[in-house]
C-alpha cells in the first residue's frame, strides 16, 4: 500500500467506527438494486485511502460482484476460492494500486454467496471482524435486497449506510431494508444516504419522506450520512472502468463522497 497507515490510538473517543468489535467495518446496502452501490463503495474506499487511512474493500453482491470490472482489474484470487474452501479470507486481499485500497473481490455470475450456509456466512462475517484489527475500515458492498447472505454478513456492530434514490421504489425498499435490520437488530447504527440527488436541497427532502416513515411506523430515526449528488462523470468513469477519484477527482460527485469519508473519519452522530 502507498498510504501512510495511521495509527489505531490516534482515532477520537467519539469515532463511531473503531476497531472494537467490528465496528470499524460498514456495510453498503440498499433494498433496490441500480441505486449507485457499488461506485459509491468503490469511491468511498478510495476517499478514505486518500486521507490516509488504511481500507479493505469487500465485494460480496452475490452474483453480480463488480468491483473488479468497474476497476479495470483481474485479481488472481477471489471470494470463489474461499466459498470453496480453497483459501482462508486472508490470503485472497489483493492490493489495488489504482485506489489505494486492499480488496476482496467477488466473482460475477457465481451466486456462491447465495448457496452458502448460514454458518459458512457467519463465518465470513466473523472472519472480516477479525481483520478490522488490521485495518482503519472495512468497506462491505453488499447485494441488494434483505435475504440471508446480506442480513447475515451485514449484522456486524459498524455503520450500515443505507443508499437510496428519491425514486419512490428506491424509497420503499431502503424502508423495507431499515425495518428488516431493525427487527433483527434493534441497536444497528442504521443511518441514510442519498444518491443521484439532483441538488443538496432534493437530497435532504429524500431523506426527510424516509425519515417520516420511520420514526411514523418503526418508531427509529436513521440520520442522514450524506448526499451524493447527480454527475454524468460517474457513468463516464464507469465506462472508462476507472475510480470516479481518480479520473475526475474535481467532480461534484467525487466533492460529496469526500464529505462522506470526512463525516465517517470525525464520526459525526
Amino acid at each position: 500500500m502507498n498510504q501512510t497507515e495511521t495509527p489505531l490510538r490516534n482515532r477520537p473517543s467519539s469515532h463511531p467506527a473503531t476497531p472494537v468489535n467490528g465496528n470499524n467495518v460498514i456495510t453498503i446496502a440498499s433494498g433496490k438494486g441500480g441505486v449507485g452501490k457499488t461506485v459509491l463503495a468503490v469511491s468511498l474506499s478510495q476517499s478514505l485511502a486518500k486521507a490516509g487511512k488504511k481500507v479493505l474493500l469487500f465485494d460480496g453482491d452475490v452474483g453480480l460482484a463488480n468491483v473488479d470490472i468497474q476497476l479495470g482489474i483481474m485479481p488472481e484470487k477471489d471470494l470463489a476460492t474461499v466459498v470453496t474452501g480453497e483459501m482462508p479470507l486472508k490470503d485472497v486481499i489483493f492490493s489495488c494500486a489504482e485506489g489505494g485500497f486492499d480488496l476482496i473481490a467477488g466473482r460475477s455470475g457465481s451466486g456462491s454467496l447465495g448457496t452458502m450456509s448460514i454458518s459458512q456466512l457467519k463465518k465470513i462475517r466473523d472472519d472480516l471482524s477479525g481483520l478490522s484489527d488490521s485495518y482503519d475500515f472495512i468497506i462491505l458492498d453488499l447485494g441488494a435486497g434483505i435475504d440471508e447472505a446480506v442480513r447475515t454478513l451485514s449484522s456486524g456492530n459498524g455503520p450500515k449506510l443505507v443508499v437510496t434514490t428519491g425514486d419512490p421504489t428506491s424509497l420503499t425498499d431502503a424502508y423495507a431494508y431499515i425495518k428488516v435490520t431493525a427487527q433483527h437488530a434493534p441497536d444497528a447504527d442504521l443511518r441514510v444516504l442519498v444518491n443521484m440527488a439532483k441538488t443538496e436541497a432534493e437530497g435532504r427532502k429524500i431523506h426527510d419522506k424516509l425519515l417520516n416513515a420511520c420514526r411514523n411506523f418503526l418508531k427509529i430515526e436513521p440520520p442522514l450520512a450524506g448526499i451524493i449528488e447527480q454527475d454524468e462523470k460517474v457513468a463516464s468513469a464507469i465506462r472508462a472502468q476507472s475510480g470516479l477519484l481518480t479520473r475526475y477527482p474535481t467532480s461534484r460527485a467525487a466533492d460529496n463522497v469526500d464529505s462522506l469519508a470526512r463525516y465517517i473519519i470525525k464520526g459525526a452522530a
